[in-house]
């Protein structure tokens, strides 16, 4: 390995107070909403004093919210070190280090801790992102640290994305731009120091139903919206047994697609017919399952009821669907870390930005050291005892993929 170079960023101590200390919620919520770019311009200080090269990248209609490239070495890389994709973009090889600069909204409340100040207690960092995910892009800066640009053949990309939380949009932003960036990719959301190659896709669906309100005293003076919803209820809960029985993948601990009815709105008064419901589910289809045809599903079997009431059905997307994300047992990506670790690429049921940067043309693992129970939960926290392990795989992948021969196509 190559010696450590000369870097004025601060030490990753201070790099994780600095990053939890910046709050950045994304949500789908306008009040909660903020923006990242003040999490991206201190990240942008650090690596530029790494070496970096630094482009912070605006998001079409939202200026407030942006992608974060920065790349290190590859500076002398010739075309006969690009590669065509499958997909038809051009990639650099190399390693591209990926992680989110947006938190979930926090209950401060609720915490033992200040959720904005990195608090060190019984083994543990606490704060709002440091298990999801803000720590991680520390961490990729620190073990970056142990290279001189020049040693590195091919091209360290760290990439810090914009709104995972909410809608994806700077994932969604990169893809539509099919800018190149690499050929292997690490996500470091919480996965427990243990390699993951798939996970199932998020669908999140509002089914709207409209009858006629009128005096609860007579009900043929209205008609009633949630007693349709009621129904439909029924018919979704029967609709994922049936899910359950005839889509199965061994690879997931939870084997089958799962549903979750998570929300329900419907009426304004307890002396109105309710005119009006609104229902929210979550669907985690498996990697092989389409979210466009579960949606058309989803509508074959709700639209009779709504018929046979006289109701008036909207089924909209609350945002636009995750797709499920795979990447081959065989890819280079997996095996290092399979190695690297001892643990076989495992897969989940949480949705990553992995199928976005696999539809750039990476393959892309998902390997970070927090847990996913402690995401989105108050008094998050990074167990100390993970930095070193994480560190130390961060390197030798960062030396397997951009030093070494390991990283050429």
């Amino acid at each position: 390995m190559s010696q450590r170079s000369s870097s004025a960023a601060p030490p990753l101590r201070q790099m994780l107070e600095g990053l939890i200390s910046v709050p950045s919620v994304s949500s789908v919520n306008p009040h909660l909403d903020q923006s990242n770019r003040p999490v991206l311009e201190l990240l942008s200080t650090w690596l530029e004093d790494a070496g970096f090269r630094v482009e912070i990248l605006p998001l079409p209609g939202q200026p407030e919210k942006a992608n974060l490239i920065a790349t290190l070495g590859g500076e002398g890389l010739s075309g006969a070190g690009l590669a065509d994709s499958a997909q038809g973009h051009k990639l650099l090889s190399g390693l591209v280090l990926s992680g989110h600069a947006d938190t979930v909204p926090f209950d401060a409340h609720l915490w033992r801790y200040d959720p904005l100040r990195l608090t060190e207690a019984d083994g543990r960092l606490y704060g709002i992102g440091t298990a999801d995910m803000k720590s991680f892009l520390g961490l990729a800066i620190e073990a970056a640290r142990s290279f001189r640009p020049a040693d590195l053949k091919r091209p360290l990309i760290l990439l810090a994305t914009a709104d995972e939380e909410s809608a994806m949009h700077g994932a969604r932003a990169l893809v539509e731009s099919g800018r190149a960036l690499g050929r292997h990719a690490v996500i470091g959301e919480p996965t427990g120091l243990r390699p993951v190659r798939a996970h199932k896709g998020v669908m999140a669906e509002a089914i709207r139903l409209t009858g006629r309100s009128g005096h609860a005293s007579d009900p043929s003076l209205g008609n009633n919206a949630l007693e349709g919803m009621h129904e439909v209820m029924t018919a979704l809960l029967a609709w994922r047994d049936a899910l359950k029985q005839t889509h199965r993948d061994p690879a997931f601990a939870i084997d089958h697609p799962t549903m979750n009815v998570g929300h329900i709105h419907g009426g304004d008064n307890f002396n109105r017919i309710c005119g009006h419901c609104e229902l929210h589910i979550d669907i985690r289809p498996l990697p092989h399952q389409d979210p466009e045809q579960l949606r058309a599903e989803l509508r074959e079997r709700v639209a009779p009821i709504a018929e046979r009431r006289e109701l008036v059905l909207e089924i909209a997307p609350l945002f636009p669907s995750i797709p499920p994300a795979e990447t081959a047992a065989g890819a280079a990506i997996v095996q290092a870390a399979e190695a690297l670790t001892g643990h076989r690429a495992e897969s989940v049921s949480f949705g990553t930005e992995a199928p976005f940067l696999n539809a750039l043309g990476m393959e892309t693992i998902v390997f970070g050291p927090g847990d996913i129970e402690q995401a989105h939960q108050p008094n998050e926290y990074l167990a100390l005892e993970r930095i070193p392990p994480m560190l130390g795989y961060l390197r030798q992948l960062i030396q397997r993929f951009c030093v070494d021969d390991g990283g050429a196509l």
